[in-house]
């Protein structure tokens, strides 16, 4: 179903005040029918201080605001509730935004639709108004990702050629559908941030001469570099700014399609050598952040900082959550805290169930990733068909999206909720504050360029809970019920 604008004159003094975007109900992607409109909600009974968007583990509310007065008070003397306790005098990383990978995919389902129908649903996720969720970061493939339809690169020649000079470098396979798309999508909102990453360089650059596996030719590093340059001059030129890139989606997976191994050595070498140099020359400003893969590894990050010569072009390390703990991003930023950290990709799989996605997303990605230092966290992936496609031949098939399109109907699925419950609110240029960690209640705060304070919390015991925000002395008391994640904006 889609979400029903506000069309009469009550929801439109309710935008006024800011009640916003309530009725936005889909079936969360793991059964067949989406879920009846939700019912208009009462008008809170009095002034509000604190604003509770709520997402339910067993899907009655899917990210509404709730019609509750909450205002903090005096604290009671006897309280022995747990309590998050915010402190906006002890400040962290900057964020850059929350979002989803727009796979090649994503773009031509989105193209499909009906003009009209696109354009809403675009507004929907990428503005900022009251009926929006303000999605404020994308990540999309530098040529074919494996949520393709096909493979491609830039520069595809038959067996046995090849083109060091790049004279047949063309963004054209981009100008379909993906161009298109993203280019309405800078017009909701133009300062939205975009990352770069390739899943394999042109096959005739490659040890194996073959889209899946391999690895970059040494004699072909210089070559690779200016691909690289041409993809952001291009993109440029079409009024794309590609702010930053990853090297190599998963350097150390050689099995998807495409896809190629990058080494760490590999990698300083590419960097220091060749990438950081061209972009240097060409007078780019584009971001270098490296590895871009799961934290099991972080030997790899830490292998290519500690090369002064690389470390110079990077700006920091993206990091995948398939293997390996969340926290393991914070040992990466303690070892160099000037260079940043990013959380890149992690899919809901189709054949999960919304409770459980829902809680391990928020907890590790929203919750963790944040708390880690990451200044991003992206989903994958923003779109696709009822069959989880289109995709490569071998391609994922269980890449459950943001938004299942089927014509022009729309069912938002989980990670559209995970997102929006950061998104909307913690806007670009944030800052993550201090919270403490009560029990079975994992939380991340932060403090948004409008002077806001954002706390996200989420309830991972079965049974509600009842607990205390504490804020300059003053306690607000909450419940959450199990499973749920609630954000709280004052």
């Amino acid at each position: 179903m889609k979400c029903s604008p506000l069309n009469n004159a009550f929801w439109a003094m309710l935008l006024v005040v800011g009640v916003g975007l309530s009725g936005c109900s889909d079936n969360g992607g793991d059964d067949a029918q989406p879920t009846p409109p939700t019912p208009t909600q009462p008008t809170p009974t009095g002034p509000s201080q604190v604003a509770l968007w709520l997402t339910t583990a067993n899907k009655t509310v899917l990210f509404q605001k709730q019609p509750l007065t909450l205002n903090f008070a005096t604290p009671a003397a006897s309280s022995t509730l747990p309590t998050i306790t915010v402190d906006t005098t002890q400040t962290y990383q900057s964020i850059d935004g929350f979002g989803f990978t727009m796979t090649g995919g994503s773009a031509y389902v989105l193209h499909q639709m009906g003009a009209t129908e696109r354009a809403a649903l675009l507004k929907e996720l990428f503005a900022t108004d009251a009926n929006s969720i303000g999605t404020s970061y994308l990540r999309v493939s530098i040529g074919a990702s494996d949520l393709d339809a096909q493979v491609f690169s830039y520069d595809d020649l038959p067996a046995g050629q090849t083109d060091p000079q790049l004279t047949k470098f063309s963004l054209d396979p981009d100008r379909q559908h993906l161009l298109p798309v993203l280019k309405e999508i800078l017009a909701i909102n133009p300062s939205i941030k975009i990352l770069g990453s390739p899943w394999s360089p042109p096959t005739w650059m490659k040890t194996n001469g073959n889209s899946k596996g391999g690895s970059l030719k040494p004699e072909f590093y210089d070559a690779y570099a200016q691909y690289f340059v041409k993809y952001i001059q291009g993109m440029k030129a079409e009024g794309v700014t590609i702010d930053a890139i990853t090297l190599q989606n998963e350097p150390l997976n050689p099995d998807n399609n495409p896809s190629m191994m990058m080494t760490a050595a590999e990698q300083t070498t590419f960097i220091k050598q060749s990438i950081g140099p061209a972009l240097k020359s060409a007078g780019l400003t584009t971001k270098i952040i490296l590895y871009d893969h799961n934290t099991d590894r972080t030997d790899y990050p830490l292998t290519v900082l500690a090369d002064a010569q690389a470390r110079q072009y990077v700006d920091g390390s993206a990091f995948h959550l398939y293997a390996g703990s969340i926290d393991a991003l914070s040992a990466v930023h303690n070892a160099y805290p000037d260079k940043n950290v990013y959380f890149t990709e992690q899919f809901v799989d189709a054949s999960g169930n919304f409770a459980g996605d829902l809680s391990w997303h928020t907890n590790n990605l929203i919750i963790g990733a944040t708390r880690n230092w990451s200044r991003n966290v992206l989903e994958w992936n923003l779109a696709a068909d009822p069959s989880n496609g289109p995709h490569t031949p071998g391609g994922c098939t269980t890449c459950l999206p943001a938004v299942t399109i089927s014509g022009n109907a729309v069912t938002r699925n989980t990670a559209y909720y995970i997102i929006a419950q950061a998104a909307k609110f913690v806007r670009p240029g944030s800052v993550r504050i201090n919270t403490s960690v009560p029990s079975n209640l994992p939380n991340v705060g932060f403090k948004n360029p409008s002077g806001q304070k954002v706390l996200i919390v989420l309830n991972t015991s079965s049974n509600p809970q009842t607990f205390v925000v504490k804020y300059r002395g003053n306690d607000l008391q909450v419940t959450l019920d199990g499973g749920s994640v609630g954000t709280y904006v004052w």
